[in-house]
């Protein structure tokens, strides 16, 4: 039996009785599709320290796994929500850049004749301000609500309206620009 066929209740099984090699099976599983989130909310030199912490709490807490749902269901909101206390802490410690700023970044452009490709979005993504990258993804990609946005991020609802507005904008602004969605 390969590793990728083990089911997730035997794999959850050894990692409560804190089996290594049943986290290992659990990483190796989960890991490259938790790495393409975190890619989604932070750069890649931030990606792998998140995804890393992520799977740390994933060990730490799999005991508070609710068998009822499924399991890359659960870990995903672990590593959602280690990308949002990533991003506050980026906050605390002063390292932001604001959204009005973005007319300073310069965009890597793929030549128009090119389909987008999900790499070519993720560096788009990428090139949002912390602050617009982290509430765009929170909506558009884990569905959460601005009212849910603003209470985990601490801010209110309307910037968390303003700033997917305008990440929205600067997206939509660079697709049309270098014909990406062709």
């Amino acid at each position: 039996m390969d590793w990728v066929d083990i089911p997730d209740k035997e794999i959850i099984k050894g990692c409560l009785e804190n089996n290594r090699r049943s986290q290992e099976l659990l990483y190796r599983k989960y890991a490259t599709q938790m790495y393409h989130l975190c890619l989604a909310y932070a750069p890649r030199e931030e990606a792998m320290d998140i995804l890393q912490e992520a799977f740390f709490k994933v060990f730490r807490k799999i005991n508070q796994f609710q068998k009822n749902g499924s399991l890359a269901g659960w870990i995903r909101r672990v590593v959602t929500n280690t990308a949002i206390d990533h991003y506050r802490s980026n906050l605390k410690n002063g390292v932001q850049v604001e959204l009005t700023d973005v007319h300073t970044h310069e965009l890597n452009a793929q030549p128009a004749s090119e389909d987008i490709h999900y790499e070519d979005l993720l560096k788009v993504v990428n090139h949002l301000p912390e602050s617009a990258r982290m509430i765009f993804n929170l909506y558009a990609l884990e569905g959460f609500t601005h009212k849910e946005i603003a209470e985990k991020l601490e801010i209110s609802i309307g910037t968390s309206k303003s700033q997917f507005s305008r990440a929205r904008k600067i997206l939509s602004g660079y697709i049309e620009k270098y014909d990406l969605g062709d």
